[in-house]
């Protein structure tokens, strides 16, 4: 009755002033910010003039390094974690288990905290952008200007679905979750393109194509349609889903290191399960995605592809291979230690399966490590007889790093199907005859992708890149799409003989998964720093070419620190982002604390209430 009288009272001021009111302020507000953006548009004109600006002291290139690549890492987090954040909650839906809704609630509640600052810092980099290399940005502006308008689009709808999704979770419960899990299909849709659209830009810098005349949209397209735009989002959509899934398992880690409760440790011990299978299963299909898009830059200009392969940049995937080693260990070893302290008894029958898999991906890592040509001294280049070790150097060309790499991916995939049958014993007639099958179909594929890459190094390399590659990469999905399902099947009637506990992982454990979000973060650096450096002395590849100061490729111990140093801030901004998606939970139990007097004892003025009655006013103000 209220409302209505105030709605009654309220409507004719409305309708005398209201539109009166919002009209006078569009006119101020369009008189005062036409002459703004006409003098804006004057300043840019002027400014064009002007090719850099530098930072005395600092650089500007290094300023623009950290801060671009704080922002793409962070940009990574923000994507990845809604993907697997819906997924969970679409799979508790589907299953009526309530800990896969507060699960992906816990990490829509990282998603959160880390939004605003990736936003802040793609605001930065832009006006670094625009102020340090305004010649650049006023070319990229000219060509790429109506895809700005849809980014802009994007980014405002994907802000309005996110605070739908993450403050409408509790109201759109029970009849309403349909509704709920939609908003968080459309965030993930609109997160998507929001890196698909700047990949194009960056894509473009590197795989310029010929811009013809034609509108402005025309133009915009003909830039974002180059070579390398597709791979890089293929790319970087896998990397992000990585990335996140790590990070979440750091986060789950962390808080399992310092659970003061069982439950804690329990939910957390499976959190970090959680984040490390989307992390695994999210590396497994990324290797082809990164042969893919060296591929592409391979044929749209071999000399580009040579700098990066085979040139100064050479070195950088020698660390990648090592980075990506240690990474694969760590995930594997997760999962080991998940069979042993998860599934008490069941590491009986898989210790030397274990062993044998330890020593592949040991030897494994030993072939990817190795480079095609050896820093050496005159005599020790003497003695091989020129930079290629007689012996080792045949395991530093493509074929066999392919072949290692293969391997390694079939190895990490069998340690999470032994993981997954560890505890369980089959029930089904056909489990023999299916577990023979799996089993020679896995021998198979382990010789057909060696003899493939040993048969690489007698035919040409077009042959090797064109077929063999491609053969080894079928081989492996095949294994991979058929032991999924056949697996699952198998489960679905098999008998459990031991129950799975959660939160008896050792400490190491936590460390391992902190571990592993450290080596993606290093890996995405390196990689970042490759991908830009094989435009060597052009800011668009053979189109605007770097006059600055820095129209060089930094050296690679300069880089290294570079790298080593955004991956410290990064790990820094992560751990502010937990630290504030905390504060919350230790707000909330302090009042539980306060209302607990003693052991057993409730306070004053509560008591009736239990009881069923209703505590007087000087009872409620006592307490």
């Amino acid at each position: 009755m209220e409302y209505e009288n105030e709605k009654r009272m309220w409507s004719p001021l409305v309708e005398r002033i209201g539109i009166p009111v919002i009209l006078g302020a569009a006119v101020m507000l369009i008189a005062v910010f036409v002459p703004v953006l006409v003098w804006a548009q004057d300043a840019i004109t002027q400014a064009m003039s002007v090719e850099y600006r530098d930072i005395p002291g600092i650089g500007s290139r290094n300023v623009i390094w950290v801060v671009a690549q704080q922002h793409l890492l962070l940009a990574g987090f923000v994507l990845g974690v809604p993907i697997f954040a819906w997924v969970c909650e679409l799979v508790g839906w589907k299953t009526k288990e309530p800990r896969y809704d507060k699960l992906a609630k816990e990490f829509t509640k990282l998603l959160t905290s880390a939004y605003a600052t990736t936003a802040l810092f793609g605001g930065i980099l832009l006006f670094l952008l625009i102020g340090l290399y305004p010649k650049l940005m006023a070319y990229l502006t000219d060509i790429f200007f109506p895809s700005f308008v849809v980014y802009c689009i994007l980014f405002l709808l994907e802000t309005c679905t996110l605070y739908m999704y993450w403050y409408g979770w509790d109201a759109m419960q029970g009849s309403k979750k349909g509704l709920h899990l939609f908003l968080g299909f459309l965030l993930n849709l609109f997160a998507i393109g929001i890196m698909i659209v700047p990949n194009a830009w960056a894509t473009f810098q590197a795989s310029p194509v010929v811009i013809s005349e034609g509108s402005a949209i025309e133009r915009a397209w003909a830039a974002t349609w180059n070579p390398t735009w597709w791979p890089v989002n293929i790319h970087r959509l896998i990397a992000n889903v990585v990335l996140g899934g790590f990070i979440c398992g750091a986060y789950a880690g962390i808080r399992y290191l310092l659970a003061a409760t069982k439950e804690e440790r329990e939910h957390y011990d499976w959190m970090g399960y959680v984040g490390n299978f989307i992390g695994v299963f999210g590396m497994l299909p990324l290797p082809f995605a990164g042969y893919w898009l060296m591929r592409e830059i391979y044929q749209y200009n071999q000399q580009m592809g040579i700098t990066l392969m085979g040139g100064f940049l050479a070195w950088l995937f020698i660390l990648q291979a090592m980075l990506i080693g240690v990474l694969f260990l760590g995930a594997n070893y997760y999962f080991w230690m998940g069979i042993t302290y998860r599934i008490p008894g069941s590491e009986q029958n898989y210790r030397k399966p274990i062993l044998a898999m330890l020593v592949v991906l040991m030897i494994c890592l030993g072939v990817w490590m190795t480079p095609h040509s050896l820093v050496a001294s005159l005599e020790e280049a003497r003695k091989m007889g020129g930079a290629h070790h007689p012996l080792l150097g045949v395991f530093g060309v493509m074929s066999a790093k392919m072949t290692v790499s293969n391997l390694m991916i079939l190895v990490t995939f069998m340690s999470f199907i032994m993981y997954w049958r560890a505890g369980k014993q089959e029930t089904a007639t056909w489990a023999k005859v299916a577990k023979a099958v799996m089993g020679a179909l896995l021998v198979i594929a382990g010789i057909a992708v060696i003899v493939l890459g040993v048969w690489g190094y007698f035919v040409p390399a077009i042959i090797r890149i064109n077929y063999f590659s491609v053969a080894q990469v079928l081989i492996v999905l095949f294994i991979m799409l058929t032991f999924t399902p056949l697996t699952a099947a198998l489960m679905k009637s098999a008998k459990t003989t031991t129950e799975m506990v959660w939160g008896q992982m050792p400490i190491r454990a936590g460390y391992c998964l902190v571990s592993n979000a450290v080596m993606v973060i290093l890996l995405m650096s390196l990689m970042g720093y490759a991908r830009s450096s094989s435009r060597v002395h052009w800011h668009i590849y053979g189109v605007m070419r770097d006059t600055s100061e820095y129209a060089y490729s930094p050296a690679l111990g300069y880089a290294a620190a570079f790298m080593s140093l955004n991956t410290f801030l990064f790990c820094l901004l992560v751990a502010f982002i937990f630290w504030v998606a905390t504060m919350g939970e230790k707000g909330k139990a302090l009042p539980k604390e306060g209302l607990r007097e003693s052991p057993g004892k409730v306070p004053e003025g509560i008591a009736p209430a239990l009881a069923g009655g209703s505590p007087t006013s000087e009872e409620i103000s006592r307490t």
